[in-house]
């Protein structure tokens, strides 16, 4: 079984994080938590680091994931 990479959330993406979590926990509280464990999860599946596509925006070397409706 291969080793999964540690992601390394910094503040931006932290921030975004939240600011999902309380768009969403507007109208639905438990699915705000349901999607950010989704999005979560999701970055533990990264086995290495070419897994995903370049980050239209940053370029080499952010790779982006969609999770729901979010990258």
């Amino acid at each position: 079984m291969s080793k999964s990479i540690k992601v390394k959330w910094d503040n931006k993406a932290k921030s975004d994080l939240r600011l999902i979590f309380e768009y969403i926990s507007i109208q639905s509280p438990q699915g705000a938590k349901a999607v950010i464990l989704d999005i979560v999860n999701q970055t533990k599946t990264i086995r290495f680091s070419s897994q995903f596509q370049v980050d239209d925006v940053l370029g080499e070397p952010y790779r982006r994931m969609v999770v729901r409706d979010y990258k």
